[in-house]
């Protein structure tokens, strides 16, 4: 195992691996990330590494398991170069073919590349695809590159190239003002610029000082975070003793989610291979910095996510917010000066000190600099992770990148920011992403969450959603989030049950209020924000569920009914078999009808109504069609008997 104890041994070092590596030498990388894991990444890896081994290749080939290139939706994602022929939706049995037609025949397997749906024609490599065409990958360009549990890919590529430069040719505050110069803004949420904060703890008078990474990634549909700690530990390793550095501290904090095992043994492997190569502990380079990093597991509290709680978790105590009558950055982990900033912003430092604060700023709006990474769900074509320039409007990542809204529907609004996020409509789709714009416009960067909604989306639902979620979330400590939140999801939820009634919005305008004018921490001054950007918005849909009892997406099961057409219905007999509840009466070959006293609304029958029928019909608020009301008497097509209509 080298020790390299200088930048110069480094640098002999990582020549030594460059030099070791043909680059025209088949490299098979395999995205290991957890969710290409759960679609079956193991099984693949593992019947690469056999069949290469059955047919000799061995020696020729090189395999690796690698971190998530974003792709969601198509995993598991292979990638073989050096030709970056890019194959989607890989499964154990693809393998011997892949192995013999593209290693061994420099054939391509046609039915595992992308299939453009706009143009028709195959995408071959990675570049081509269009969910990758418009973005601008810097922070996850790597993470399909290299193996994530390797030190020696990370330096192959550069990697610590920027701590080399950082602790030998920079001073501290040379590396501090470099930051500041860039005007890198911390990518969890608040968007406070990191370099400010950084010199806060620089300059605080106590000696001894941290650094922590926020790992704690909490918002339903993210997983950005979690992305790069499986795919790429050592970058965030790298920037947090960069960070160290730049404010004289000496221990560093990784704060995990408890569900994230992957990242969590992942950055503990990091951890253990940069101390073996001299990269971490004592003497770091030979510059006289010491260094030492600490993984701390948290125990799933999305409250913890907010800097007061987290520290007060990381300190062996219920994670609770506390009051900020002094930053963190000066008053923080055990009362000391703390820098606290999430993966992402850690992940961008080393490429500002290697690259330059120009380079950094030279992308992005006036406001908002670099690419930030997002979690592109819901309903869209193409789920998956995006890192794109700062200023791109969501017109062009919803439909440029992801692929526009699945099966003909109609996009209906956004939801950003995770659950204290807003949500913004159509109307807004040009709005350039930022961190100012996105506020402007009710809503919020957050740590990158995007959860597309649909023309079959409730807006009331929604806002109950994420209400009901940050409800469950809160501490409890201050009574405008803990009493207030609780007040509000019982107003949203009878509402969406029906049970609304005027004054109700009032009344919930008066709540939030309270909640961001009182309320002790971050989470509950901004978990109003879901109601009043659909307020803000959606208004109207609102007024229908209080006033008419409607759900004009026809979601909101306890205002909808389910009837099926006597003149569509061809008694199939699918509707009564698949019934859950046993509500739909009617033998072969005679019109079916549904008993409303039995059903449950769950829309069983209208999703397995074939389509070329569509018998079954969902309404709101809206009286029954006449012929269904009325019971007339009706005959099916192929018996004399008469059915009549409940």
């Amino acid at each position: 195992m080298p020790h390299l104890n200088t930048p110069e041994a480094l640098d002999t070092f990582r020549q030594e691996l460059v030099s070791k590596r043909d680059p025209n030498m088949p490299c098979i990388s395999i995205c290991a990330g957890a969710g290409c894991i759960a679609s079956g990444a193991d099984e693949v890896i593992a019947a690469f590494k056999t069949e290469i081994e059955t047919q000799g290749l061995t020696a020729k080939v090189d395999t690796k398991g690698t971190g998530c290139p974003g792709f969601c939706e198509r995993g598991p994602v292979v990638v073989i170069y050096p030709e970056e022929i890019c194959y989607l939706g890989v499964t154990a049995k693809d393998v011997p073919e892949i192995v013999s037609q593209t290693i061994k025949e420099n054939k391509l397997v046609e039915r595992l590349l992308f299939l453009d749906p706009v143009t028709g024609e195959r995408a071959v490599h990675e570049s081509d695809i269009s969910f990758y065409k418009a973005q601008e990958r810097t922070v996850l360009c790597n993470n399909i590159r290299i193996d994530s549990k390797s030190i020696d890919d990370y330096l192959a590529i550069g990697g610590y190239s920027a701590l080399a430069k950082a602790l030998t040719q920079m001073t501290d505050l040379a590396v501090l003002e470099e930051v500041k110069k860039s005007n890198l803004r911390g990518r969890g949420g608040a968007g406070f610029p990191a370099g400010r904060k950084w010199e806060g703890s620089r300059n605080a008078e106590e000696p001894i000082k941290y650094v922590i990474v926020n790992a704690d990634e909490g918002d339903p549909g993210a997983f950005m975070d979690r992305a790069l700690l499986e795919g790429n530990p050592h970058s965030i390793l790298e920037g947090l003793i960069i960070g160290g550095y730049a404010i004289a501290a000496h221990e560093g904090y990784f704060y995990v989610r408890q569900e994230y095992p992957l990242a969590v043994e992942n950055i503990n492997l990091a951890i253990k291979q940069a101390e073996s190569y001299g990269l971490l502990g004592k003497n770091i380079l030979g510059s006289g910095f010491d260094f030492k990093v600490i993984v701390h597991q948290g125990a799933g509290a999305f409250v913890c996510g907010e800097s007061t709680a987290l520290m007060t978790s990381l300190e062996g105590r219920a994670g609770e917010p506390r009051p900020k009558y002094t930053r963190s950055n000066i008053k923080g982990l055990w009362n000391r000066p703390s820098v606290l900033n999430n993966v992402e912003t850690w992940a961008n430092v080393p490429l500002i000190i290697n690259r330059g604060a120009d380079w950094f700023s030279s992308v992005g709006t006036d406001s908002s600099k670099g690419t930030k990474i997002f979690s592109l769900v819901g309903k869209i074509t193409n789920t998956g992770l995006v890192e794109v320039p700062m200023g791109m409007s969501l017109r062009d990542i919803i439909y440029k990148i992801g692929g526009g809204i699945p099966d003909g529907k109609a996009f209906k609004a956004v939801q950003t920011g995770g659950p204290s996020g807003g949500c913004i409509p159509e109307d807004k789709l040009d709005l350039q992403v930022g961190f100012d714009e996105l506020t402007q416009a009710g809503s919020m960067m957050g740590s990158g969450g995007m959860i597309v909604l649909d023309e079959d989306t409730c807006m009331v639902d929604v806002a109950r959603y994420f209400i009901h979620f940050l409800t469950d979330e809160s501490c409890g400590k201050c009574v405008p989030c803990r009493e207030g939140l609780r007040q509000m999801d019982r107003i949203l939820t009878n509402i969406t049950r029906g049970k609304g009634k005027e004054g109700d919005i009032e009344l919930l305008e008066e709540l939030s209020e309270t909640a961001v004018e009182a309320s002790l921490c971050a989470l509950g001054k901004s978990a109003p924000n879901p109601f009043l950007s659909t307020l803000r918005y959606f208004r109207d849909e609102y007024e229908a569920h209080i006033r008419e009892k409607r759900c004009p997406a026809l979601s909101c099961k306890q205002l909808i009914s389910f009837y099926i057409d006597p003149g569509k219905c061809m008694a199939c007999g699918i509707c009564a078999k698949k019934c859950p509840a046993e509500a739909i009466d009617g033998e072969k070959k005679k019109i079916h009808i549904i008993d409303q006293e039995k059903c449950t609304n769950c829309g069983t029958c209208f999703e397995v109504c074939p389509s070329k029928f569509t018998a079954v019909i969902k309404i709101s608020g809206a009286p029954v069609p006449a012929p269904i009301a009325e019971g007339d008497r009706l005959i099916t097509q192929k018996s004399p008997k008469e059915g009549k209509v409940k």
